[in-house]
């Protein structure tokens, strides 16, 4: 399995009492492996921690080192390396740490930084420009951050409107470098993607073996869809869900033409590269789930992750639940369904997530070691774009069980953007109001979270990771 560390971003999370319930169908578990070990053999290296102080100037970004996360505390004050902050810090591997910025459709700034010898996180001398994102992963020695926006001019049709492309950032970690992809050539179209006419955009980047897994993600008939041979691929009955008028904000934002958000809710959609240039993908699809991603605001977060042995695990909220007219919302529960490893469609394995829950889905999740997975629950049955999602829970793979986690503080206010797997167990930041935020370990099995590093005169930890000294 691809070993790395990626900061992500939960939402605020309350841990509540235990529950356990299992999936009744038939269908045979897979092997569960060892547990995932993203510490290497040489331990030789820090805990790095990005965490924010409050001064009378406002929010300070800081990062600070600990040679353990499991107890003690560290402080920001007077300590650390202050910086400009990030959207999301993603650790690749454990030489290098990069905060990239979202900046409300812009290019944002993104810096890197390594451990020095000193025990000292220290910036690197490049900093560039990376084009707006809705997601990210990484593929070998590169980070990737895609979104998908209006292509080039020489594209447009007959009224003007422009087809849709993806946009994608490859950041290669050792050689410091930032590329863009290129959308000159119109290979990059997303476009009737999946063959129904809906343009697409793309849900996190997983990595195992050589492949490269991604949630597509329909997003309905852009403006350029929709007048495809006079509305071809308008559903009969659903002329009136095309727009007359531009309207929304952020990233839920639509133009005069088009119809927003999926026609077919009741699907999902992996691509599957093998390589890391989103370039001839082979499509896995299913109809036991709905597409694969968590939503907030203009954020896609990723929900297919690897277990220890390879085998892809794809999860959905049913996010589409939150449509407002029943033709676009999906009738499906929130669940998992799985593609082997080394395969390129899904088998027969699946589990229903709220039969487990007593209804309620799940905003996020990740990978927690071996055939663990660990998912952030919405707090309530009724899903809703806004609904809270205040609790964490541990999903067994191969039981199918789901067990709510215990433990943890019951006034958090948030979560802060890493999730970090060793030795078993698997490590969260937590941001409390009547405390100073500090980092849990959690153990997959029992699902009991103890109380590991604290970290004061912090506000809140954005994400923590493993270093070595880069070679």
């Amino acid at each position: 399995m691809y070993k790395r560390f990626l900061m992500r971003v939960l939402g605020a999370l309350v841990l509540p009492a235990l529950v356990f319930t299992s999936c009744s169908d038939n269908d045979e578990p897979g092997n569960k492996g060892n547990d995932d070990d993203n510490t290497p053999e040489n331990t030789e290296g820090r805990f790095v921690i990005a965490a924010t102080t409050t001064a009378s100037a406002g929010s300070v970004p800081v990062i600070v080192t600990a040679e353990s996360i499991d107890e003690g505390s560290v402080t920001l004050e007077r300590n650390g390396l202050t910086n400009d902050g990030a959207t999301q810090w993603v650790f690749h591997g454990t030489e290098y740490l990069y905060g990239l910025t979202y900046n409300q459709g812009n290019a944002g700034t993104t810096r890197s930084y390594v451990l020095g010898e000193d025990g000292q996180v220290r910036a690197r001398d490049l900093e560039y420009k990376v084009s707006r994102f809705s997601s990210y992963g990484a593929y070998d020695d590169n980070i990737l951050s895609m979104s998908s926006g209006n292509g080039p001019i020489k594209f447009a049709d007959a009224n003007g409107n422009l087809p849709q492309t993806l946009l994608f950032t490859k950041i290669n970690v050792k050689e410091e470098t930032s590329t863009a992809n290129d959308t000159e050539s119109g290979k990059y179209s997303v476009e009737n993607y999946l063959g129904n006419g809906e343009y697409v955009t793309l849900s996190g980047a997983e990595q195992s073996g050589r492949h490269l897994y991604s949630g597509v993600i329909p997003m309905g008939l852009s403006a350029y869809g929709t007048n495809v041979d006079n509305g071809k691929y308008i559903l009969p009955g659903n002329e009136d869900l095309v727009a007359t008028a531009d309207g929304g904000s952020g990233g839920s934002s639509y133009s005069k033409g088009s119809l927003s958000g999926t026609q077919y809710p009741n699907s999902c959609w992996v691509a599957i590269y093998d390589n890391g240039n989103f370039l001839n993908p082979v499509i896995a699809k299913t109809d036991k789930i709905s597409y694969a991603a968590g939503r907030f605001r203009s954020q896609y977060y990723q929900t297919i992750w690897a277990a220890e042995n390879g085998d892809i695990y794809v999860f959905s909220p049913s996010f589409a639940k939150t449509q407002t007219d029943k033709r676009q919302k999906t009738t499906l529960p929130a669940g998992v369904a799985r593609i082997p490893a080394g395969k390129t469609e899904f088998d027969d394995y699946y589990c229903n997530i709220e039969a487990l829950s007593g209804g309620r889905s799940f905003m996020r999740c990740w990978s927690a070691g071996g055939n663990y997975f660990i998912l952030v629950m919405y707090d309530d049955a009724e899903f809703k774009a806004t609904t809270s999602a205040t609790s964490l829970a541990i999903f067994d793979a191969d039981a199918k069980t789901l067990k709510y986690v215990t433990g943890g503080p019951t006034d958090v206010t948030s979560i802060g953007k890493t999730v970090y797997v060793h030795n078993g167990s698997v490590y969260i930041a937590i941001n409390s109001e009547s405390s100073s935020p500090a980092i849990y370990r959690i153990d997959p099995a029992t699902a009991k979270a103890e109380k590991g590093i604290t970290v004061t005169s912090a506000a809140e930890i954005n994400g923590f990771g493993f270093m070595t000294v880069a070679k």
